[in-house]
């Protein structure tokens, strides 16, 4: 059974990144340790966000978990995560599949 996180005075949960942690089967401790200690950070697609990513490579696998976020106030908006596999380059687009990116635009923009 999978543990949907819940909405306090530092975090705002979207119905769009409860989906994608359920079908990507990333749990809210990933999220927050990728926020807290991210192996590279930079701007969003999307206007006003960040990204952040982290490594999590196993020995069977090798990916990444990236969060889309933003900043109101004192609270942060989880927007969107997901596992790319592979290895991305830094400095590059992020890379958000593009039905991703496209769930995000309508529901956001």
């Amino acid at each position: 059974m999978f543990k949907f996180p819940k909405d306090d005075k530092n975090f705002h949960w979207t119905s769009h990144i409860k989906d994608k942690m359920l079908f990507y089967r990333i749990p809210e401790s990933k999220i927050k340790t990728t926020l807290k200690k991210p192996d590279r950070l930079q701007e969003g697609v999307a206007p006003n966000t960040m990204a952040a990513m982290k490594r999590n490579d196993t020995p069977k696998s090798k990916n990444e978990i990236w969060l889309m976020y933003t900043e109101r106030g004192s609270k942060r908006i989880m927007i969107s995560a997901w596992r790319y596999p592979g290895k991305s380059k830094p400095d590059k687009k992020i890379p958000i599949p593009e039905e991703i990116l496209a769930e995000i635009k309508k529901e956001w923009f």
